[in-house]
């Protein structure tokens, strides 16, 4: 008995060793620049750039295979920030409609939600929570303003509320700005 604890003991300590040289030894880095543009990305997995959410975007866009303007939700900002990470020219934004887009969160209308659950499948994120034939509503924290759950909804009960800024949400200005405006000031 207490020799084959033994070997099992042995075995897996020597399995446990292979393991560890093989992940030190064969280990894959992932490629730097797609890391870099993916953090500069608002992370809503929305899909309106025609990928499947900002990872791919960051790929494509690191490989060449992607344009720096196709994201609705970073707006201009995030496509001068990409433009500066790249060392490119920037360019107007696929979707002008975004450029001026403020930040946003879904918010529904309780009294005419039916509970139809077509916001729930059409949220990237889960940030809408709500059993079938019950009143839905968005978690605001988790809401990214991609706006995907409004073409589903029938009733037209879900609309886009501008986000107000608060200390936790408030952000510096792009340095862009802050030159321009010191420039023209």
């Amino acid at each position: 008995m207490i020799t084959a604890v033994l070997t099992i003991a042995g075995l897996a300590s020597l399995f446990g060793l292979i393991l560890g040289y093989s992940a030190i030894r064969f280990r894959v880095e992932g490629d730097p620049i797609a890391d870099q543009i993916d953090s500069l990305l608002p992370q809503t997995q929305c899909g309106q750039c025609a990928y499947a959410g900002c990872r791919p975007y960051a790929e494509a866009i690191a490989a060449g295979e992607a344009e720096i303007n196709r994201c609705p939700p970073g707006g201009e900002t995030t496509m001068i920030a990409l433009a500066e990470l790249l060392g490119r020219d920037p360019m107007p934004l696929e979707d002008e409609a975004a450029a001026e887009k403020p930040k946003s969160v879904a918010f529904i209308i309780e009294a005419d939600c039916i509970g139809c659950t077509l916001c729930i499948q059409a949220c990237p994120v889960d940030a809408i929570v709500g059993a079938a034939k019950q009143m839905h509503t968005v978690i605001e924290d988790e809401c990214t303003g991609c706006d995907l759950c409004l073409p589903p909804c029938p009733v037209e009960c879900i609309v886009m509320r501008p986000l107000e800024a608060t200390p936790r949400t408030w952000r510096w200005p792009f340095p862009k700005e802050i030159t321009a405006e010191a420039a023209h000031g």
